[in-house]
């Protein structure tokens, strides 16, 4: 049986989609009665407080689950080395969601060499202290050999689809495909250009036959990413 999910990257309603959601509530509340995950993009800049995560786990059903995104004091300023402190906090901070942490992601900076004297003690590190799904995003094109996916795959990390893609592997899952994870930021521009519908007729077609996936939509600078995902859901008939 597949499970598929459909969000946003954050959990803002624009105006022009507003109709779609509930009026009550708060705008956490309302995005979760229509959509069935959300990716935390906030933690990449900025810790935020135990109580914080509880409330927006508290907000959502139970069937509810959130991404939460690895911050960038571990992937770009320490670039995986010497922060095991960092990554004791963060997962501390967002294990206050309990069974409602879906999945944890990991973007590293375009400069990020795959080197595995620092990557493999980085993941078993990581490994041994979270044993749940695991998205990475890089996007550095030492990254996408063949050896690094056994590699990820080995750790049961799946690497991110990306669009746009930096180098043409990056826009196919890798790593562990047992589950996937599309991160979609827009095209031609990034962030700012909505999809057009044949670009989701072939997304919707890739979800229908992948055992368990999450489609992230990034292109949120206009609004565009929640009613990109409100067509994709509509045309997976959720």
């Amino acid at each position: 049986m597949t499970t598929t999910r459909i969000g946003c990257a954050g959990w803002s309603i624009p105006k022009a989609h507003a109709g779609a959601f509930p009026s009550e509530g708060s705008t956490l509340e309302r995005y979760a009665q229509v959509f069935g995950c959300v990716e935390i993009n906030s933690s990449f800049y900025r810790a935020h407080r135990p109580a914080t995560w509880r409330r927006w786990g508290d907000s959502v059903p139970a069937g509810f689950r959130f991404a939460a995104k690895m911050p960038r004091a571990i992937s770009h300023e320490c670039r995986l080395r010497a922060c095991d402190g960092l990554v004791d906090a963060f997962l501390d901070q967002a294990g206050e969601l309990g069974d409602k942490l879906g999945w944890l992601l990991l973007q590293l900076p375009p400069s990020l060499v795959f080197d595995a004297t620092v990557v493999l003690p980085f993941f078993e590190r990581l490994r041994e202290r979270h044993a749940g799904p695991l998205a990475c995003e890089p996007r550095h094109p030492s990254w996408f050999r063949v050896e690094v996916d056994r590699i990820l795959r080995g750790f049961g990390i799946s690497r991110v689809a990306a669009d746009p893609a930096r180098v043409p592997r990056a826009a196919l899952p890798g790593g562990d495909r047992s589950r996937i994870y599309l991160r979609l930021h827009g095209s031609p521009r990034m962030y700012y250009d909505a999809y057009p519908p044949q670009v989701l007729e072939r997304i919707a077609r890739r979800l229908r036959y992948a055992p368990h996936a999450w489609c992230i939509f990034d292109n949120t600078a206009l609004g565009h990413a929640t009613g990109d995902a409100l067509e994709l859901q509509r045309m997976l008939g959720d």
